[in-house]
């Protein structure tokens, strides 16, 4: 979370600077190469950890425990989804085209599918609306994660872990 606010703050979540923005970071900033690298990297080594502890938690008959069971999978569904509009926050040309094709595959729940990707895109294609909402989850969700985790933490409280 530290190295993400360091990185918000040279950060501009625009379409036609968010690359420079991301370049600016790297050679301007003062260690700025260095917070970057440690913010992406952190991440892998976060979700190691993370299909450790679920690896953990098949070989021991952790998913008895039936509500903390579920609060990690909500847990381990937002840091994927958190790490994807993060993925997509640097904008090249191959992000843009990531942004389209995950996003469309919303579009395969029925009935709203289309109205949530459309949201989702902030219009009908993939634009600076799309990438605002992104940098916003992006910034939002490790707080959330962190407060599953306490909800996570309660619930293998009460089952005396």
């Amino acid at each position: 979370i530290l190295t993400g606010l360091f990185l918000a703050m040279h950060y501009t979540s625009d379409i036609s600077m968010a690359f420079s923005s991301v370049a600016h970071i790297c050679r301007d900033v003062n260690y700025g190469w260095l917070i970057r690298n440690m913010h992406a990297n952190g991440a892998s080594f976060f979700f190691i950890c993370i299909y450790l502890h679920i690896g953990r938690g098949l070989y021991y008959g952790s998913y008895l425990y039936k509500e903390t069971w579920n609060v990690g999978v909500v847990l381990l569904l937002l840091v994927m989804m958190t790490a994807f509009v993060g993925y997509v926050l640097p904008w090249g040309q191959m992000s843009f085209w990531g942004a389209t094709v995950i996003t469309n595959l919303l579009s395969a729940v029925p009935y709203v599918g289309d109205m949530l990707v459309q949201w989702i895109w902030g219009g009908f294609s993939v634009d600076n609306a799309t990438l605002t909402r992104f940098f916003a989850f992006h910034f939002l969700f490790p707080f959330v994660i962190a407060a599953a985790t306490l909800v996570h933490l309660i619930f293998l409280h009460e089952s005396g872990s």
